[in-house]
């Protein structure tokens, strides 16, 4: 015997079901553009139907249906791109990190440009050779001063400006290692919270939704990856290191993601960063250091002219020379330092030319601290050009018009420096300055040309692959506006046949067995 109100919990069950459904869409219209979010369906199934009542079974073919429910509310999201995903946005924050301090390395040097490092050292080169057409004209040693001052000035604001970019960078580091903590610790929470909510048979679709938007965010910065548990918690881990177990993560640290660098740190914009201030930054600075000791102190050969009077006490490749030379020299010096040691200034008495360049503190030579020295800075009288002396009586003079010792050095450009006498880099060989200029500056073209290659292309990867995700979690507009359309007419006829069928019952109950009243 069938139920009289069979009829109405059929038409209710469709009516709740539908307007569900009507509810469902609303909020995936709602979150169209919120960043993270996947689309939610109303998963609708056929209720359980009915059996005609009987004595022992149903005698009447087929099952009474009792209309529509919906068991669940699932979102849409797959998890083999969001892993996919993650993998690239790695890889894409590495070399989108690499490409910015490259970029910024370059700005530095600045090459090749008018106001860069070799301009200045082709002026100073140049002013030698000014004073040596000239070695008399003291505005020709006063030029020779300034443009040494302008080089050393160059080399400090340059050495300056790889120190700033490595504080920019360790700062940088702090702040993702901050951001990282703060991403782990809402993971942890979110994991109980999920938990909490599926355990009473619910699906927690948006707290998930946030969930794994804090990931993609964490992959980006670094090489996490998430393995969901079977309570639907995620276990993050970074390489071998387990970030968040359930509802407990362990923060990171500076020192301790530094110390992960090349083991459980492989990729993100944090693995980015160190490469780039232990690798980049350092490695330019080194070169910077190289070139300036080559300069000032690498071991060089020249050939001193004959006649030339080297200073009393000079040793040269261990043999002690005095009065004029017979022959002209070919010996090893040490850099212009040790060449301009060789001559003498215009000072009376006689005096031999000191170091031209010196440390501000100092200490080994380098970018940061190399100046001139404190006697040319005060009288440039006291820049030696001359490699020839006379008698003026019973005084020893040097003769001024001689200019040997400012042509040697006005060549030092091209003269060929053993870098490796001044460094300990097995990529240091013998070359002159400008060849060594040349080849930081090509190396750091080559290197930045790669790095944006690699960014560009693991960004069309990124987007590809975001793209695809989007095609199966993001909503759709049109799509949930036909299903609007659809739950919408689905719920009006669920209203009429519930209409009916009250009329029907109304006929029933208040037009039938009125016959003998």
């Amino acid at each position: 015997m069938r139920s009289t109100f069979h009829s109405i919990e059929t038409a209710k069950r469709s009516l709740m079901t539908q307007q569900t459904a009507l509810q469902t869409t609303g909020h995936n219209v709602a979150n169209a553009n919120t960043a993270g979010y996947s689309r939610q369906v109303v998963n609708m199934v056929a209720s359980k139907p009915m059996e005609v009542m009987g004595m022992n079974r149903s005698v009447t073919p087929g099952q009474l249906g009792t209309g529509v429910e919906f068991n669940s509310i699932k979102r849409i999201r797959e998890n083999f791109l969001d892993a996919q995903y993650r993998n690239e946005s790695q890889n894409n924050g590495n070399w989108s990190i690499q490409v910015d301090t490259l970029q910024k390395l370059e700005t530095i040097v600045n090459e090749p440009s008018d106001s860069g490092l070799r301009s200045v050292l082709d002026k100073f080169w140049n002013s030698w050779h000014d004073l040596s057409e000239n070695p008399e004209s003291i505005t020709a040693r006063k030029l020779v001063r300034e443009t040494a001052k302008s080089l050393t000035d160059a080399f400090n604001q340059t050495a300056k400006q790889l120190d700033d970019l490595g504080a920019d960078l360790t700062e940088n580091i702090g702040v993702k290692v901050d951001q990282m903590n703060t991403a782990l610790q809402t993971i942890a929470s979110l994991n109980d919270q999920i938990r909490r909510t599926e355990g009473f048979g619910d699906n927690a679709n948006d707290l998930r939704d946030q969930r794994d938007l804090l990931v993609d965010e964490l992959s980006k910065i670094a090489n996490i990856s998430a393995r969901e548990s079977l309570d639907g918690s995620y276990q993050v881990m970074m390489g071998s290191q387990v970030l968040v177990e359930n509802g407990s993560y362990t923060p990171m640290t500076v020192d301790g993601i530094v110390g992960s660098f090349n083991g459980d740190l492989t990729g993100g914009e944090v693995y980015g960063m160190i490469k780039s201030r232990d690798q980049f930054v350092v490695d330019y600075k080194d070169q910077l250091n190289t070139l300036i000791n080559g300069i000032v102190n690498g071991e060089v050969t020249v050939t001193i002219p004959k006649g030339s009077i080297l200073p009393a006490g000079t040793v040269l490749n261990g043999v002690s020379y005095s009065g004029a030379l017979a022959n002209d020299l070919t010996v090893t010096v040490q850099g212009l330092n040790g060449l301009h040691q060789l001559g003498y200034t215009n000072k009376v008495p006689l005096q031999a030319g000191g170091p031209f360049f010196t440390s501000k503190d100092g200490g080994p030579l380098t970018a940061n601290n190399i100046q001139i020295s404190a006697d040319i800075d005060a009288d440039a009288n006291n820049i030696a050009s001359s490699m020839r002396t006379y008698m003026d009586g019973t005084t020893e003079k040097s003769v001024i018009g001689n200019k040997d010792l400012a042509m040697l050095i006005a060549q030092f450009n091209d003269t060929k420096i053993n870098f490796a006498s001044v460094s300990t880099s097995p990529s240091t060989s013998v070359g002159t300055a400008n060849d060594f200029f040349r080849s930081l500056v090509g190396q750091l073209g080559i290197q930045t040309q790669e790095a944006q290659r690699q960014a560009d292309n693991s960004k069309i990867v990124v987007d590809q692959v975001d793209s695809r995700r989007q095609s199966v979690s993001g909503v759709s507009l049109d799509e949930e506006m036909s299903n609007l359309i659809k739950f919408q007419h689905a719920y009006n006829a669920a209203a009429r046949f519930m209409t009916s069928i009250d009329e029907t019952l109304d006929k029933i109950i208040n037009g039938m067995g009125t016959v003998g009243r």
